[in-house]
């Protein structure tokens, strides 16, 4: 269905149609019988309509948050909190011994984490782009921790540290060159 915002395809789309049957009119012409169609005195009414509204609604995306697919509540928190040093924002259960849901964050990242079977493959790869991934692996390495010591590897993309999760979930964090 068209709206006043197609008002000049419109009017174009008459022009054409009008000529084709041998009856000329001039694209000012066409654009009056188009307000007129909108129920407006003219053109100039109808063209200031167009100008005072927004012609599309915006799109726009917040965030991103990759669900990950985990086994062990306590497992997934010494990692993800724990080791990774993100914040636990949120816990939700639909129902008492019903899987985690949760929601992790740190420094603009979130992701979440889901016991629930469907939400999520496990084995997952997420790709972050980040700035101060070296300052980000030596924070880990100085961690000790026994199940993971993340190594840098130079990529024509950039500089990218992997970990992966006890779930065999894989996070790379890359940081791109600078241009």
């Amino acid at each position: 269905m068209r709206t006043f915002h197609d008002a000049k395809v419109m009017a174009t789309a008459l022009r054409t149609a009008l000529k084709d049957r041998q009856c000329p009119i001039t694209h000012s012409e066409a654009l009056e019988i188009v307000a007129k169609q909108f129920g407006l005195e003219n053109w100039n009414v109808l063209a200031a309509r167009i100008d005072a509204s927004p012609s599309k609604p915006e799109i726009r995306f917040e965030q991103t948050a990759p669900i990950l697919r985990i086994f062990d509540e306590e497992k997934a928190k010494a990692f993800y909190v724990g080791f990774l040093g993100f914040t636990l924002d949120w816990e939700h259960r639909f129902g008492p011994d019903f899987p985690l849901y949760a929601q992790v964050s740190r420094s603009g990242l979130t992701l979440h984490l889901s016991g629930h079977h469907g939400d999520a493959t496990p084995g997952s790869t997420v790709y972050v782009t980040m700035r101060g991934v070296r300052h980000y692996q030596r924070e880990l390495a100085d961690k000790h921790y026994p199940n993971m010591r993340p190594g840098l590897e130079e990529a024509a993309w950039g500089t990218v540290m992997t970990v992966t999760d006890p779930f065999s979930n894989n996070i790379r964090f890359c940081e791109p060159p600078r241009r």
